[in-house]
């Protein structure tokens, strides 16, 4: 069976998903759709249905906390921020990231 192209970027986006969304709610308190918005405009397609139970993975783990306010178009709507333990959790996933991507370019390198 050969090995398909879209699989392997689909768990690629899985395995940075997380990274970018904690990226997003650390610059500021953040409502979901704020959050799709700013995925949509980086081209990473998320839909609610992926993103509520990971939010409720993180709160869970004390990664991110939030806030009810009231909102001027209908019900109040919860705002995600990132806790202190959320900010070392993100600075431990930066310090991934770059590994990564320095192994990355160095073998895409290596190929040149």
């Amino acid at each position: 069976m050969p090995i398909n192209a879209e699989n392997v970027k689909s768990q690629m986006r899985k395995g940075y998903l997380e990274y970018c969304i904690l990226l997003i709610i650390a610059r500021k308190p953040v409502y979901v759709s704020d959050i799709i918005t700013e995925l949509k405009e980086a081209h990473l397609i998320v839909v609610e249905g992926t993103l509520y139970p990971l939010l409720s993975r993180l709160k869970s783990s004390g990664i991110l906390s939030y806030q009810w306010q009231e909102s001027v178009q209908g019900p109040p709507r919860k705002y995600y921020e990132l806790t202190e333990e959320g900010r070392q959790f993100l600075n431990d996933l930066e310090d991934g990231w770059e590994e990564i991507k320095n192994v990355v370019e160095l073998l895409k390198n290596k190929n040149i």
